[in-house]
């Protein structure tokens, strides 16, 4: 009998945006509706961390046994596999997807059990929270400053048959925190000014929902895949809008963006082809200014190119920027010009565009335009060949009206209409054109004409005459046509070449003049695939084009066409801009390295002006109070020696402590400073922190220190820290009021926070705070260098911690010291001693 075959379990997973937004209480309200339903519903394992309304959830819920299990001395409950397996329900609740297993079991990980379920056949409803992604945790870091180690392959989640996004707005999430709904009340504080921030919590919401709307388009590609779905859809929109400077453009440019405002995250490209066709004759460099400006206030952003064919180089730059939406304005050309000059533009663009829509807005200058001169030629494909066509049609349909009507006319007359027919065609199609229609007519007024007619003779010398001037006008005419077109198409391309110099001149004008940028404008102006500074000449896959720049630099230009010889003088006036930009960077670099120079002089001019006076300080206190214990003049009762010399004992001290802070701060800028970081408690350091602090400091309030876990640090520089910030709270607190130090824990960190009541600092000066030999607040000049909070927060970063201040509620400034906890393996063998 064949064995049957287990049909794999669907996985669900509830998604949390961040810790606290409900994905527990969604799971388990999931499990209750399927309960309802008839289905056999188990919880496999769920944590509700003390939360009155997710254990609420719970009841009526079937709740499998958890295994106990001892590691390191402690004791751990974990799902108990085996026992759901044996169970066999349709469904289990299965909380913390990336948790890591204690020890003992199958898998290391809680993902691992999930998937032995799921290949079981047993449909798992789980939970995770966004920064357990693998894929995220390095984003996360950055922005929550804290390091993820419990992680789940991106994979895992992606396989899932349904995501739920579970997500809260910011400030309902810290209101939810502040009620007390999430994490116990002593660790609320440090939750909301760290983890829970604004910030913290908006970044992780778009990450969150930028992460599932790429699997939404994961499973709609899987989706168009299996039902053989070829054509496109326009899941995002990115609307290109062609400009031309001319007066239409702000219409154009207002309708793109509407269009592309219809759909969220559409984005909005406007193109100038900046050449001496349809889209760049007649462009007004003030009004390209303008309608860059309304671009860019649109939310757009603004290309010029140089292209050898508009209707191409337009369609090129929307598939390469992988547009949805082409807009362009119908033509300004008029009936007869579009006759002239056959298809245009708009009708080119929407041939060429295939699967990209292209709109063609109306304007009031429809229609009023005109005559538009070509870059290749003088004249439009359709006049090159209908003039040919003519040159020869037009002679013979004259030649046989005039044989209708012979006699009426006299052999002058009939010449002067041919040679009216020939301009005719020299204005349509040229001098070629007027070249083949004077041989035609001369052969016909030659041979049915001129007498003797019927032969191709000329038998007085005036029809030899007239033959010759009827061909010199003709040309004549043709060729002063011809110029005239060649000089408009080259003052056109002058044009053109400006107004991409002055948008060059405008970019580097607006600060836009830094070398990646510089070489993508290039490269997108000329429609290029790559634009490259080097070193040497390029000697494989040769260049487009090659260009020095600078001393010993090279512009290289690659792309899939040779640029053309009359767009090498603008790429000259690129490359200038490049030599210009690169020169610029170089001196940025050399004035950067003059900079800490700057700096290093700066800071010995502080510590000459603050140690000139507070080394003296001390040093005559205790001079004068050990001169007078030596005077044999006076007799000192033993009250006044012992007075004396504990004026000089602090004034010694006073020096001792200046002299160590500056000799640990010139560590700390050589790199010099030795750490030796260990497993140490606050307790241990507290008291010898507390001894510096002066007789008359007010009282320091300690609470939730005991209870703390340790934390990764050196005691010594542990010591000088929470020193210098007591002593730093204890100055700046007003008689009869107390320094608070409080320790919490959040997640693998440990927060220490000295609060004190005094005026605080605003918000703008914080960091000021933090460069040595400020002292911001003392007027009086005899509170030391002002090395203190800078010496803390560099030690504390050396510790792999950080020092941040804040306000504190009522007035007053909260110094948050945050240092790394002890890891678990190393937390297990302080708690049991060494080996």
């Amino acid at each position: 009998m064949a064995e049957a075959v287990v049909r794999p379990g669907r996985l669900k997973v509830f998604l949390g945006a961040a810790p606290g937004v409900g994905k527990t209480y969604r799971m388990l309200d999931e499990g209750r509706r399927r309960a309802d339903r008839g289905t056999d519903v188990v919880v496999a394992f769920v944590e509700c961390h003390g939360r009155r309304l997710t254990e609420e959830r719970l009841a009526g819920l079937e709740v499998l046994p958890r295994v106990e299990r001892t590691y390191r001395g402690g004791s751990y409950t974990e799902m108990d596999l085996a026992a759901v397996l044996e169970r066999r329900p349709e469904v289990a609740l299965v909380d913390e997807l990336a948790h890591s297993v204690v020890p003992g079991g199958s898998h290391a990980k809680r993902w691992q059990e999930v998937e032995a379920l799921l290949a079981a056949g047993i449909d798992v409803v789980t939970a995770v929270n966004i920064q357990h992604l693998e894929s995220l945790g390095d984003v996360v870091e950055k922005i929550t400053r804290v390091p993820q180690h419990e992680t789940v392959p991106d994979a895992v989640v992606r396989r899932a048959a349904e995501i739920e996004l579970v997500d809260l707005p910011p400030e309902a999430l810290r209101r939810r925190m502040a009620h007390g709904n999430i994490y116990a009340p002593e660790k609320v504080d440090a939750a909301l000014s760290h983890y829970f921030r604004v910030g913290n919590l908006t970044a992780l919401r778009e990450l969150a929902l930028l992460w599932v709307a790429g699997r939404v388009d994961e499973a709609l590609q899987k989706y168009r895949v299996e039902h053989g779905i070829g054509g496109v859809w326009e899941t995002r929109e990115r609307v290109v809008v062609a400009i031309t400077g001319g007066p239409e453009g702000e219409t154009i440019i207002r309708r793109a963006a509407r269009i592309a405002a219809r759909s969220a995250g559409g984005d909005l490209l406007a193109v100038h082809i900046a050449r001496s066709d349809g889209l760049a004759a007649g462009a007004s460099a003030s009004a390209l200014v303008r309608q860059r400006a309304l671009v860019e206030s649109l939310g757009g952003s603004y290309h010029s190119l140089v292209g050898d064919d508009v209707p191409t180089a337009l369609t090129e730059f929307a598939r390469a920027e992988n547009a949805t939406q082409l807009v362009i304005g119908t033509s300004r050309r008029g009936r007869v010009e579009r006759f002239l000059t056959g298809r245009g533009t708009g009708e080119t663009i929407v041939a060429l565009s295939e699967d990209i829509d292209v709109h063609m807005v109306t304007h009031e200058r429809a229609g009023h335009g005109r005559l538009l001169p070509s870059r290749r030629r003088t004249l439009p494909n359709s006049r090159l060949i209908a003039g040919p066509v003519l040159g020869l049609v037009l002679p013979v349909a004259l030649t046989f009206l005039l044989d209708q009507t012979r006699g009426s006319l006299n052999l002058t007359s009939e010449a002067l209409l041919f040679l009216v027919t020939v301009v005719g065609v020299a204005c349509v199609g040229g001098v070629m054109s007027a070249l083949v229609a004077s041989v035609t007519a001369s052969l016909l007024l030659n041979y049915w004409f001129i007498p003797p007619v019927g032969e191709f003779t000329i038998a007085e010398p005036n029809n030899f005459l007239a033959l010759v001037v009827f061909a010199v006008v003709a040309g004549t005419v043709a060729a002063t046509i011809d110029r005239s077109l060649r000089l408009s198409r080259r003052a056109a391309r002058a044009t053109a070449e400006a107004e991409t110099l002055s948008s060059l001149a405008g970019s580097i004008v607006r600060g836009d003049q830094a070398v990646p940028a510089l070489l993508e404008r290039t490269r997108e102006t000329f429609g290029m695939d790559a634009v490259e500074l080097t070193a040497e000449p390029a000697t494989e896959n040769t260049p487009s084009a090659e260009v020095p720049v600078g001393q010993g630099g090279y512009l290289v230009l690659r792309g899939r066409r040779p640029l053309p010889a009359s767009d090498r003088r603008v790429l000259a006036a690129f490359a200038a801009h490049v030599t210009v930009a690169v020169e610029r960077a170089r001196l940025a670099e050399a004035a950067a390295e003059v900079e800490p120079v700057k700096a290093a002089d700066r800071m010995r001019t502080a510590l000459l002006a603050a140690v000139s006076h507070d080394l003296r300080t001390p040093l005559a206190a205790g001079w004068a109070a050990i001169a007078s214990l030596r005077a044999r003049d006076v007799e000192w009762s033993e009250e006044d020696r012992g007075e004396l010399l504990a004026t000089a004992d602090e004034s010694m001290a006073r020096l001792n402590r200046l002299v160590e802070n500056l000799l640990d701060m010139s560590r700390l800028q050589a790199g010099a400073l030795k750490l030796d970081l260990r497993a140490t408690d606050l307790m241990d350091v507290l008291p010898a922190a507390l001894d510096g602090m002066p007789a008359d400091a007010p009282v320091v309030d300690i609470r939730s220190v005991e209870e703390a876990p340790a934390v990764l640090a050196d005691p010594p520089l542990l010591e000088r820290v929470v020193a210098n910030l007591l002593s730093n709270a204890a100055r700046h607190t007003p008689p009869g009021q107390r320094v608070l130090l409080t320790a919490s824990a959040l997640d693998d960190r440990v927060e220490f926070r000295v609060v004190d009541r005094g005026p605080g600092i605003p918000a703008a000066d914080r960091e000021n705070a933090f460069v040595p030999f400020q002292r911001l607040g003392d007027t009086d000049n005899t509170t030391g260098v002002g090395l203190g909070l800078a010496l803390s927060r560099g030690l504390t970063e050396a510790m792999g911690g950080t020092l941040t201040p804040e306000d504190t509620p009522g007035g007053g400034l909260t110094m948050t010291l945050s240092l790394p906890g002890v890891p678990a393996p190393l937390a297990a063998r302080r708690a049991v001693g060494p080996d």
